[in-house]
């Protein structure tokens, strides 16, 4: 009750500071992007436009998603735990009816439930224009669960996950509105690439509203770059092929480097044990192939960058630049789907490898791991190397430019409550007769003013019987292994934040009062956002 009281002075106290203003609200979400790839993170890959958005905003080098694409996209969209929106795993896939996993738990149903409320649903009733282009993911089997039944206005793009970049068909295709896009057409003097059509869209819909009632607007920008399958234009590929001919335990030592020189990490972290075989055991054919498959990851990422310098100068020109925040981030860490070395597709068959859809063509979890440095684990998983994201924060008249990094840790739910504060929107306690859940999280306004982040309670993680629970200080967490005859469990690991971001110095068995303590928290919480029962996790170690 302390925490939902003080939340709400916070929220009313600062509500004036931005009243009067009305900004635009740009997210760009990237996806499957690990947290040392581009270059204001220490990656060598070239992303000019979002380097010139840290430089003239603020960075922060705790920030944290969910984990996977959807649970990331139900709390980015409504401030909520995953579990709470209803989507407690994944999304149903395209033509299902059926609830995700056949679970009968209203937190797993698969689709945003009506219990809660989306950022285009409460900034629609607050005066904005509510913008979407991109990956929704958050339910499709049914037209009630789309993004015009959602709160927003327009939208263009894919309504389940990843898609064909060049070729998107059904039941992976491109959406306007509510109507199918039989033939989508290309909106460059390139041919048709979504990534492309994603930024092009955006900024058509901006127009459109400029020369109709010109109310501010929020878009959402949501790239299924750089996910898999790795397409991309051959300009950008054959700008990176032989690069990465280092491999990636090089790869991996230069990241580390650059983010202890740009004091991204502290500089006495240590690197993480590689995921799996070295640079050198292969062959100087297979390196070959492994180099061109991260260059078409590389490509992928330089391409979005290029079209956020494209959005970014559209708005110079409308005149909405210095009053548009801008925040960027991804959904998960960089992902390991597709094999150790990458998927069974040729990438030197060009004709195949761009007609393919699924994880065939992929980079690996070699590559993932270096997209990752300094962290171990990926995808799905609660360890840093799975819930660990950039985050660039950009508003001219917002945010003052600074050069170090904001080092108080954030989340996702964290976006909502910010959002609403420097829109002066009015988040519902009940939207359509539905009663809604309060927020979990605390507004960044502080953050982009250069204070410290006042939370109460610690932060939450759950996805697919990964969990944690974070401090500043200190973070829990666990992922479950099968035991033959009996119930899932859980083992618990307790690492030290600020000596051992990397995770590799396991405090369980050193400090059993504190495992205890966290462990209790996590399942009350869980509990309180409902999490699928669980037995008792245990203190097992690795």
């Amino acid at each position: 009750m302390n925490f939902l009281l003080n939340s709400l002075i916070v929220f009313a106290s600062a509500a004036s500071v931005f009243a009067e203003s009305s900004p635009n609200v740009i997210v760009i979400l990237a996806d499957d992007m690990g947290f040392s790839d581009i270059g204001p993170y220490g990656g060598e890959i070239e992303t000019p436009h979002l380097d010139r958005l840290a430089e003239g905003g603020m960075k922060f080098s705790r920030f944290y998603n969910s984990g996977r694409c959807c649970p990331t996209r139900a709390s980015l969209m409504t401030g909520l735990h995953p579990h709470q929106t209803g989507i407690g795993w994944m999304t149903n896939p395209p033509n299902s009816t059926k609830m995700d996993h056949g679970s009968e738990f209203a937190s797993y149903r698969g689709y945003l439930n009506r219990n809660c409320v989306t950022l285009a649903e409460v900034l629609k009733g607050n005066g904005y224009a509510t913008l979407m282009s991109g990956k929704w993911h958050l339910g499709m089997a049914t037209q009630d669960r789309w993004p015009l039944q959602r709160g927003f206005e327009k939208f263009y793009g894919s309504l389940p996950g990843a898609t064909n970049f060049f070729y998107p068909e059904a039941p992976r295709g491109i959406t306007r509105g509510n109507e199918p896009v039989a033939n989508p057409e290309s909106t460059t003097d390139r041919r048709y690439y979504t990534t492309d059509a994603f930024t092009d869209n955006a900024i058509r819909f901006i127009d459109e509203e400029k020369q109709g009632e010109d109310r501010p607007f929020f878009l959402y920008l949501a790239y299924t770059s750089p996910h898999w399958p790795l397409h991309a234009h051959q300009e950008e590929v054959q700008k990176y092929v032989g690069k990465y001919m280092m491999g990636w335990d090089k790869l991996r030592a230069s990241r580390l480097k650059r983010q202890k020189q740009i004091g991204l990490v502290d500089a006495g972290l240590e690197l993480s044990d590689r995921s799996f075989k070295a640079w050198d055991e292969l062959g100087i054919e297979k390196q070959k192939e492994m180099d061109l498959r991260m260059a078409y990851y590389a490509a992928m990422i330089d391409r979005m960058d290029q079209n956020i310098g494209k959005l970014v100068e559209h708005l110079k020109q409308s005149g909405d630049y210095e009053n548009t925040l801008i925040m960027f981030l991804s959904d998960n860490g960089a992902c390991q789907e597709g094999g150790k070395l990458g998927g069974k597709n040729d990438p030197y068959d060009l004709e195949k490898w761009e007609a393919t859809y699924g994880a065939g063509p992929s980079y690996g979890e070699v590559w993932a791991n270096a997209s990752n440095t300094p962290f171990r684990k990926f995808k799905h998983y609660t360890h840093e190397g799975g819930l660990s994201t950039p985050f660039i924060a950009h508003w001219p008249q917002g945010i003052k430019p600074r050069n170090d990094w904001y080092r108080d840790s954030a989340y996702l739910v964290d976006l909502a409550p910010t959002i609403f504060e420097i829109t002066n929107a009015k988040y519902p306690k009940r939207f359509s007769g539905n009663r809604i859940p309060a927020l979990n999280g605390v507004s960044l306004a502080s953050a982009f003013r250069g204070e410290s982040i006042k939370r109460s309670e610690p932060m939450f993680f759950e996805h697919e019987d990964n969990a944690a629970l974070v401090t500043e200080k200190w973070k829990l967490v666990g992922s479950s292994v099968s035991v033959p005859g009996g119930p899932d469990e859980t083992q618990w690991e307790l690492y030290d934040r600020e000596a051992d971001r990397a995770e590799m110095n396991d405090l369980f068995a050193s400090k059993p009062e504190l495992l205890k303590t966290l462990s209790e928290q996590w399942l009350k919480m869980a509990d309180r956002f409902g999490v699928y029962p669980k037995p008792e996790f245990k203190n097992s170690g690795k």
